[in-house]
């Protein structure tokens, strides 16, 4: 086929272009900005766009299809063309939905843990030799692309999220996927710029239950009481095959976690007790995918996690470690944080939060924010006034991010220069733990340099 990307350079769609290349379709694409890693890697196969822009041209009445990145807007010159001649417009779920209609569809979904649980299942089912195709929203260790398609792996494992599909297409993207089995590992209010309540947000995902195909497994964490409230109300036991976990029996041990499944152990590298509920959402997967026990423990013990998700980036010899993490929503935030204080008790540990979303840099949902930081001694919460200015959104005062996390002991900082000054000020010759939060990449700065000077 000869395939056309608007917005090419976004993390999911340059992989997907790289995956279709490497399939043998001929793909072109375009976006006004590319950055790296995509840059890199796009120019690499020759699939960098000459310039950057959109330009009409680029679509022609041979296209087989074009696929429309979130990127890109309605007016776009390029899918304007497409609309008049004719040429089919996909969102890239739509397409992987197509690519993947004679496969078995595992979607895992939630608002938090989807890509490390994605992760986990790929991991395993890798060192069991499975054939397999994978969507992911992370780099995961071992695997060169977050995309792969194939037309020979009987599954695909697809993390799920619930951002829209595209301009055109304002359905989250796990209602489009069809899963035979999904996972759910938990539901709590993200992106306020497009679920304006609570009440909205939530019906995205009872929805998803609601419009499971016949006969489809539904793993979900029975820990988390909305995900029970909408399994009660949307959920259908006599067409759903009901698959409840929760976090798995674990204790550390010798510095590790161990986790515990069905009386039988194993040491895992992940911390944190949100981790241990992961590998338990993880397991039931692999179990409905025909793993066994012993094989899946065997394997999770070597999983060292996904990039930016609870990633140690730094050891040295000082005891000195860094976190990076992409925690950004409340609930990531809270289980970060908590991870971070069980683990790391006896040290040193600065927690900083750079809010960056559209959600979190919103006056009206900043209260979720509650008492997330509350364990820690040194919390810095760091807003970068040009991330603000961007998104057209006023101004944060200390007193009202101080009322909105209810806690006094947060440290504001506005600008690099106070990051700085303040991450030196909680810094000790040793024994320091810092947890660096965020979706963004706070201001550029490298986190080593900014952490340990």
């Amino acid at each position: 086929m000869k395939i056309h990307f608007i917005a090419i350079g976004g993390s999911v769609m340059h992989n997907l272009a790289i995956a279709l290349h490497k399939m043998g379709h001929v793909v072109t694409g375009s976006d006004d900005e590319i950055y790296d890693p995509a840059h890199t890697r796009l120019e690499k196969l020759g699939l960098l766009p000459s310039e950057n822009g959109w330009q009409a041209t680029r679509i022609t009445p041979d296209l087989d299809a074009v696929i429309l990145g979130m990127h890109a807007k309605k007016d776009n010159p390029e899918l304007r063309r497409a609309q008049e001649i004719g040429v089919r417009v996909y969102s890239f779920p739509e397409f992987i939905y197509e690519q993947s209609r004679h496969k078995q569809r595992v979607a895992i979904c939630g608002s938090h843990g989807k890509t490390t649980i994605t992760s986990m299942v790929m991991h395993v089912l890798r060192g069991l030799g499975r054939e397999f195709d994978y969507l992911v929203g992370g780099q995961v260790q071992g695997f060169e692309t977050m995309v792969q398609l194939t037309h020979e792996a009987p599954v695909i494992i697809l993390e799920g999220d619930e951002y829209l599909a595209s301009p055109l297409d304002l359905r989250p993207k796990f209602h489009i996927y069809q899963p035979h089995v999904a996972l759910v590992s938990g539901i709590a209010w993200d992106h306020i710029n497009v679920f304006p309540t609570e009440a909205e947000y939530v019906q995205q995902f009872e929805k998803l239950v609601d419009g499971l195909p016949k006969g489809a497994g539904l793993v979900y964490n029975d820990e988390d009481k909305q995900i029970r409230k909408t399994i009660k109300q949307f959920a259908r036991p006599e067409e759903h095959y009901l698959h409840p976990y929760a976090t798995a029996d674990n204790r550390i041990r010798n510095g590790k976690y161990e986790i515990k499944i069905k009386g039988e152990r194993a040491a895992v590298e992940l911390i944190g007790k949100h981790n241990m509920s992961n590998i338990s959402g993880a397991w039931e997967v692999c179990r409905l995918l025909a793993v066994d026990l012993p094989d899946f423990l065997t394997h999770i013990a070597t999983f060292r996690g996904a990039s930016r998700r609870l990633e140690k980036i730094y050891e040295d010899a000082h005891n000195n470690i860094v976190f990076k993490d992409f925690a950004h929503s409340p609930s990531k935030v809270r289980a970060t944080v908590e991870a971070i204080r069980d683990m790391f008790s006896k040290k040193n540990v600065v927690a900083c939060l750079e809010l960056h979303t559209f959600s979190s840099l919103n006056k009206r949902f900043l209260s979720q924010y509650r008492k997330t930081l509350k364990a820690m001694k040194h919390k810095i919460v760091f807003v970068n006034e040009h991330t603000l200015k961007s998104k057209n959104y006023p101004p944060i005062s200390r007193r009202e991010l101080v009322e909105a996390f209810q806690d006094e002991g947060i440290v504001y900082a506005t600008s690099v220069e106070d990051l700085r000054r303040e991450l030196g000020g909680m810094r000790q010759p040793s024994d320091n733990v810092f947890l660096m939060m965020s979706s963004g990449n706070f201001a550029n700065q490298d986190l080593l340099d900014l952490t340990l000077g």
